[in-house]
């Protein structure tokens, strides 16, 4: 079997890996293949291009380009290939995990969605913090940090939970930051999906799935979690707030997952 791990906007493949190889491993077998691909811009995929290639449906094509490359290259037949995948998305990922269901990009079994932050608005709210950030990294570079820090809409997420001010923060010094600033400025533009029935089609079509999200999270807040899971019908977990301890958040994080996966 094959798991799809898909990171958030400004991580990498490391960021899933980090959190549920261990996890995944335990419940599936040492056996189980896990994909874990960089999106457009971030980690090892060094290509920029265009506004439009940020779009969702493009950005999840192109990871699923992936899945039959690793199973090949891994040795996996033809069976193997076709038999459905599980996805762990996260924040972003788990927006693109949705967009691979829906248009059926790979068959899947069952999809985690942690922490989802998009819905069927363009540049909601909770992310128009960095479109800011992506401007200000075109101009300024890395040494923007400081210009963003004195922006009131920092202030706005720092001051509900410091440790996701930190992570704003955290985005100029990502590697390569000011070259790829554009997915900072396009990627939360996207929709996760056009309404809620979009989100019912999962369920009315056998496809199992788990929404996690967190207390206090300004940028990942947790109505956007929880009208995910009214719409999925799927079962919903409650985290303990980052600003509360990493680690523990993690633990919690990893067990919820853990039990959740070995439920078939």
């Amino acid at each position: 079997m094959t798991t799809v791990l898909l990171h958030g906007l400004g991580n990498d493949r490391r960021q899933p890996l980090g959190l549920f190889e261990s996890v995944i491993q335990e419940t599936a077998g040492a056996d189980e293949l896990i994909v874990a691909p960089d999106v457009r811009a971030h980690g090892g995929f060094l290509a920029v291009g265009e506004p439009a290639d940020f779009a969702i449906d493009r950005l999840a094509a192109e990871v699923c380009e992936h899945v039959p490359a690793a199973l090949a290259e891994a040795g996996r037949g033809h069976h193997e290939a076709s038999e459905p995948v599980t996805i762990i998305g996260i924040s972003m990922g788990a927006a693109i995990a949705l967009r691979i269901v829906l248009d059926d990009l790979l068959p899947v079994r069952r999809v985690v969605f942690v922490r989802p932050s998009f819905d069927d608005t363009s540049l909601p709210d909770n992310l128009r913090a960095f479109p800011v950030i992506g401007q200000i990294l075109a101009d300024a570079g890395p040494a923007g940090a400081e210009e963003f820090r004195d922006r009131e809409i920092f202030h706005e997420v720092a001051s509900v939970s410091p440790a996701g001010g930190r992570a704003l923060l955290a985005q100029f010094q990502a590697p390569d930051a000011a070259r790829r600033a554009m997915r900072l400025v396009e990627i939360p533009r996207n929709r996760a999906f056009e309404h809620d029935d979009d989100l019912r089609e999962l369920s009315a079509r056998g496809i199992r799935s788990l929404v996690i999200g967190a207390a206090r999270d300004p940028v990942h807040p947790f109505p956007i979690a929880e009208r995910w899971a009214g719409g999925l019908r799927s079962m919903l977990e409650l985290l303990p707030p980052r600003d509360d301890g990493q680690a523990e958040q993690t633990e919690v994080l990893r067990e919820r997952v853990a039990r959740w996966l070995v439920r078939d």
